[in-house]
């Protein structure tokens, strides 16, 4: 049974290979790094446009503020969108920590080489403020897109791998053909 669903799934991707003019394997990869793109392109336009608005701290700290007045009516849906854009505050936290400890950036000092560093929520030691809120942000927003980034990269992941993964790879495979 694993088998037949297995040859299913074959069936189904040479269909779209064919379809599309590209090879699955090229295939696979435009999408790989479109998605990657449309991880990392966002990130950047919103860290900027934030720090330019001056938005991060105010998002961050509406977000990470438990006021349950203003919502009176507490439905089940806000109280979900609360906790998730709050564990994506947590996870920006941590992302922004590693990745300012590492890079020397949003504020933090660059750990020395061999320093393992502690990764501890910025939360505890001062409140989120510059760019730690406009990157925490980015990184918010960003995940809030994985539904945008996954239908724009496979939309775009044909036409990608015909326009430069195959010119690319035929390119870099010249060296490697026989010669008649």
């Amino acid at each position: 049974m694993p088998g037949s669903r297995l040859a299913a799934y074959k069936d189904a991707l040479r269909t779209v290979s064919a379809r599309t003019g590209a090879p699955l394997p090229s295939l696979i990869l435009s999408f790989g790094v479109l998605h990657e793109l449309t991880a990392v392109v966002p990130l950047v336009g919103i860290f900027y446009g934030a720090r330019t608005l001056g938005v991060g701290e105010r998002v961050i700290s509406a977000i990470i503020t438990d006021d349950s007045t203003s919502h009176s009516d507490n439905s089940s849906y806000i109280s979900y969108a609360r906790q998730t854009m709050k564990s994506w505050v947590e996870e920006g936290d941590n992302w922004a920590s590693r990745v300012g400890r590492r890079y020397g950036v949003f504020g933090y000092e660059k750990r020395k080489a061999g320093d393992s560093g502690d990764f501890s929520p910025v939360q505890e030691t001062k409140p989120i403020s510059g760019d730690i809120a406009n990157a925490i942000l980015a990184y918010g927003l960003t995940k809030a897109l994985l539904p945008v980034r996954l239908g724009v990269s496979l939309y775009f992941s044909p036409a990608f791998s015909r326009g430069v993964i195959e010119p690319v790879r035929k390119f870099i495979m010249i060296p490697f053909r026989k010669r008649s």
